[in-house]
């Protein structure tokens, strides 16, 4: 990842909150949280798509 966008992000309360704790649990900040679980989703959506 060499270049970054930086965006405002709002979430509902008990998403943060949630995503907050799977960030503690997993020991990386919110914000790494979120772009891997990103990244995750983006990569299973691609496999699916070269799937027959």
């Amino acid at each position: 990842m060499d270049e970054t966008t930086r965006i405002t992000l709002r979430l509902p309360d008990d998403l943060h909150e949630w995503l907050v704790g799977q960030a503690k649990s997993a020991r990386r900040s919110l914000n790494s949280e979120i772009v891997y679980r990103l990244e995750v989703e983006r990569d299973a959506a691609a496999t699916d798509e070269e799937s027959p």
